[in-house]
């Protein structure tokens, strides 16, 4: 049954209706959802989050002869998925540790307001014209 407390990469079988699958848990990707594990799937070539309460009943040790012929044969498959997972969640991760608090603010600049232009001398007091076209 699967348990990766004794090695730090674990691989193993995914065995659904499907069809039966090796796969590879490392315990050093990020941690994944609740409740979810990551595990590279041979299948997909590529790091799939899984339902861990789902998927953990249907994985299975392999012994060791075919545990040395999964390493040789995906072995170079896992690790540059590996690196490529990584780097991906790398940021991620840099985000994680960004403070919560906001930016100092900046201080405001005072406007001055503006002057009213004073003796333009024409006549604008345009309120004679409003009673004339009115219709009761």
């Amino acid at each position: 049954m699967y348990n990766t407390a004794k090695k730090q990469v674990w691989y193993g079988e995914l065995r659904t209706s499907r069809g039966n699958t090796i796969v590879v848990h490392d315990n050093q990707l990020p941690e994944a959802s609740p409740g979810r594990i990551y595990l590279y799937n041979t299948e997909r070539k590529a790091i799939v989050e899984y339902v861990e309460d789902i998927v953990k009943v249907n994985l299975y040790d392999l012994d060791d002869a075919a545990v040395k012929a999964a390493e040789a044969q995906f072995g170079g498959a896992w690790k540059a998925a590996r690196a490529d997972f990584m780097e991906k969640h790398q940021a991620r991760i840099n985000l994680s540790n960004v403070k919560d608090s906001a930016p100092a603010r900046k201080s405001k600049v005072e406007v001055e307001p503006e002057e009213e232009a004073v003796g333009s001398g024409g006549d604008d007091d345009f309120s004679d014209d409003w009673g004339d076209d009115f219709d009761d």
